[in-house]
């Protein structure tokens, strides 16, 4: 999958979000969207780099302080 086909699925189930919905506002969609996407990608990366922090906070391009935090926040260890 290319980024134009991850920006295509996030993009479609938007469309599905809004439509059940039904009318009603939506509330805290950014926060939301994150965390639907953070979580799978952070527990990915890290069986992809076997548990090791440094390798995917390297493969994340993000410091490796910053991925231990994400990490907590999302109960992935």
């Amino acid at each position: 999958m290319n980024k134009c086909e991850l920006a295509n699925s996030v993009k479609s189930s938007l469309d599905q979000y809004f439509k059940d919905l039904d009318g009603e506002p939506p509330h805290a969609l950014y926060n939301m969207v994150l965390n639907c996407i953070e979580k799978p990608l952070l527990e990915y990366i890290m069986q992809h780099a076997g548990g090791n922090q440094s390798k995917a906070a390297e493969i994340l391009d993000i410091n490796r302080n910053t991925l231990r935090k994400k990490l907590q926040q999302h109960n992935i260890e």
